[in-house]
């Protein structure tokens, strides 16, 4: 049998492109909580 092949329209590798360059700008921004809480427990 032969693969079928999608053809996305430019406009939607567009679009997935600024959404991956959104989120990587939030989490610079923003880390993760399971990254942010990386300091040692004083109390300990």
């Amino acid at each position: 049998m032969g693969e079928v092949v999608r053809f996305i329209p430019k406009s939607e590798l567009e679009r997935a492109r600024l959404i991956r360059e959104a989120r990587a700008n939030y989490e610079h921004v923003f880390p993760p909580a399971d990254q942010a809480g990386k300091r040692p427990d004083p109390e300990k």
